[in-house]
């Protein structure tokens, strides 16, 4: 299973239900990265998609303690061991979480690859990823060159678990 995520400086993910900043080459990295597999993520990161939608081409799961949310073309769980057990049904390879903040944290024992987007800024945030580099099972694996979009600098990362 695998995490895919943009972080700030303080690893920050998000400020009142929005994306910190949206960088074009983070966006088609995350549609490569997902298209055709399962993303699993919180009921505010769905209706925090553009319409409110699901991700084309993609199996979406989405976690809400809600027992009356039904959305199309999703599959609902209302707990982790309940997505657990639907995503029994796929290849764990092909597994996506891809947040929020909660969903990111219940997640993080089950996964073995995180792709990072490192954003070199400090954002205004009221979400946050865990801070890998201060987790000894972590250990960023790949770091891409310095990336810049207009004058934002940020890096393409891959942390792995360590064995």
């Amino acid at each position: 299973m695998q995490m895919i995520v943009a972080v700030d400086n303080n690893w920050a993910i998000g400020n009142q239900g929005k994306l910190l900043v949206r960088i074009p080459a983070d966006m088609q990295l995350f549609q490569r990265e997902t298209m055709g597999k399962v993303v699993v993520m919180g009921r505010k990161t769905l209706e925090s998609l553009p319409g409110g939608q699901p991700l084309a081409k993609r199996t979406n799961i989405v976690l809400t303690t809600r027992t009356n949310y039904h959305p199309r073309n999703v599959i609902v769980a209302h707990n982790s061991k309940e997505a657990n057990e639907v995503l029994k049904n796929y290849r764990s390879e092909d597994v996506y979480i891809i947040g929020g903040q909660s969903v990111y944290e219940q997640f993080l024992p089950f996964v073995d690859t995180i792709h990072v987007t490192k954003i070199n800024y400090t954002y205004q945030a009221d979400a946050f990823f865990p801070d890998l580099t201060q987790m000894e099972e972590w250990m960023m694996k790949e770091e891409s060159e310095e990336q810049t979009y207009f004058d934002l600098e940020y890096y393409f990362q891959k942390y792995v678990r360590k064995p």
